[in-house]
């Protein structure tokens, strides 16, 4: 092989099982970081739900909407979504898209529907969807409360994947974007490598 292909492979293969980081650092040290729990997660984020919702799986996605990585993450997901029910948490960790395309996606009549539309523009470089120039002071306010609570989860990028170990019921968490089969695995409706 020459060498610009394989450096376009390393990079191609380095975005697709990479994470989105935060620009800025938080507002204040997190000394007191929080343990990561599916039911913490479940009772504080507010997010939209797509895929099998009666699915005895649940994976709670932090994503950022201009993150390309949770981008990647949203498409290996479709795969899965008649098996496993996601719940799509909004963060704004990026840029000022961040926020506006979060409420967006959160407010949609039709989630899924939006979040590949927006996901598709994202990693085609044309910036994600439009999004409302206001948001409500609620929406606002959920989201900064997501953010929050991913920062208090001492997480470092995005995606933020948590759901509970099929085997122990353990609460069990990553950073970064994964592939449908290795997402499959995690989410517990997978064959794990012998």
């Amino acid at each position: 092989m020459n060498r610009p292909l394989i450096t376009s492979l390393a990079l191609t293969t380095a975005l697709l099982l990479g994470a989105c980081s935060q620009q800025d650092a938080p507002s204040a040290a997190n000394p007191g970081k929080q343990e990561v729990s599916v039911q913490t997660v479940a009772a504080q984020a507010k997010g939209f739900t797509v895929g099998s919702v009666m699915s005895a799986h649940t994976v709670y996605v932090f994503f950022d909407p201009q993150c390309p990585h949770c981008g990647h993450l949203w498409q290996a997901s479709i795969p899965l979504q008649t098996k496993v029910k996601f719940v799509w948490i909004p963060v704004a960790w990026i840029n000022p898209s961040s926020l506006p395309q979060g409420s967006a996606l959160l407010t949609a009549v039709h989630p899924a529907e939006l979040m590949t539309s927006h996901e598709a523009s994202l990693l085609a470089g044309t910036g994600g969807i439009a999004a409302p120039a206001s948001v409500s002071p609620e929406i606002e306010q959920a989201i900064k409360a997501n953010t929050k609570l991913l920062n208090s989860f001492g997480a470092e990028s995005v995606p933020f994947v948590i759901t509970k170990d099929a085997q122990t019921g353990q609460t069990v968490s990553r950073n970064g974007a994964l592939g449908t089969p290795e997402l499959a695995v995690f989410a517990g409706v997978g064959a794990t490598a012998p």
